[in-house]
């Protein structure tokens, strides 16, 4: 398994790119299926948070909701096809899908809090040897 150290821009382009490739993917081979597009954004979740490097690691929280919405973008079942349609469609799943959206926002924040105290218990560590 690879172990990247993606900056905050790096994982927030990774993680939104991913998820609108996944959007698509979905809306060609399921059918506009949201429950596999939720299935399919937790181990993005995972792998965003994994992925960011230390200095970055809230940047992970704040992308992820927003990759999830822009994801939804080819999800969404747009009706009639018009602006209007589109934007409607995409609010009704945000609304419908928000348990896949909070429990990958969740996991993203689990795994990032368990790095940063890792770090911050490593540090503390070293500057008692030092000190």
């Amino acid at each position: 398994m690879p172990n990247p150290r993606l900056t905050g821009l790096g994982v927030g382009l990774f993680c939104l790119v991913l998820m609108l490739a996944l959007g698509s993917l979905v809306s060609l081979l399921f059918g506009s299926s949201l429950t596999v597009y939720g299935v399919l954004f937790l181990p993005v979740c995972v792998l965003t948070a994994a992925w960011v490097r230390r200095a970055d690691l809230v940047t992970a929280v704040i992308i992820v909701p927003i990759a999830f919405a822009l994801g939804l973008l080819p999800v969404a079942d747009g009706g009639g096809g018009g602006t209007g349609d589109r934007l409607m469609g995409l609010f009704t799943a945000l609304a419908t899908e928000a348990g896949w959206l909070y429990g990958g926002t969740l996991i993203t924040g689990v795994i990032v809090t368990v790095r940063k105290v890792r770090q911050m218990r490593r540090r503390v560590a070293r500057n008692r040897i030092a000190g």
